[in-house]
């Protein structure tokens, strides 16, 4: 019966070598060697200072800022450890209080909400920590971000259409902006 086990023993020991040490490891060089910033959770910077990341939105709700999509983790927004949707479907009157409210905070802050309203500015995502939003969400918010940052809607409306990414290799997914990277660019356009 020994001489039975031992054979599996080895084949164990070997197969959980290679998958749980060489295979991650092997894998972990690779990545830092050929993405290294994606590996690392492609973070931004400021002045040498993390202050977030592409892949993960924030908390904007001040006027002078472009606002993301609605955060579905509780009890804090855009928090990754518990990343989910918020499983509302279209009948559930708790998805329309949530519309109303981001409607009214839109209103409040100086947003035209006579005009038809994108669905990503008022709805959440799937994920609850969508990073970017849709070029008409973005303009959309323009007038708004112009009027409370003293600038001009073509000069705000430029910063959008330069931080505008295309489909990815020209035809996966929709175009796209990511709301961090416009409010860091507005943020310096002020301070220069």
């Amino acid at each position: 019966m020994k001489a039975q086990f031992r054979p599996l023993i080895v084949i164990f020991a070997v197969l959980a070598a290679i998958t749980g040490l060489v295979y991650p490891a092997v894998m972990t060089a690779f990545g830092q060697a050929v993405f290294h910033r994606q590996v690392n959770g492609s973070l931004v910077e400021v002045n040498g200072k993390v202050v977030g990341s592409k892949l993960i939105g924030q908390q904007f709700d001040a006027p002078q800022y472009f606002w993301g999509r609605l955060s579905a983790t509780a009890p804090n927004p855009y928090n990754a450890t518990s990343s989910g949707g918020s499983n509302l479907g279209p009948t559930n009157p708790a998805l329309a209080d949530e519309v109303k409210g981001r409607i009214a905070a839109l209103k409040a802050a100086g947003t035209d909400v006579s005009l038809p309203i994108p669905a990503d500015l008022v709805t959440s995502s799937a994920s609850g920590l969508d990073p970017e939003i849709s070029p008409a969400a973005a303009a959309y918010q323009v007038a708004r971000v112009a009027r409370a940052r003293h600038l001009s809607t073509n000069d705000v409306q430029a910063l959008v259409d330069r931080y505008t990414q295309g489909r990815q290799f020209g035809v996966l997914g929709e175009p796209r902006v990511n709301v961090l990277e416009l409010n860091l660019a507005l943020d310096s356009k002020a301070a220069s």
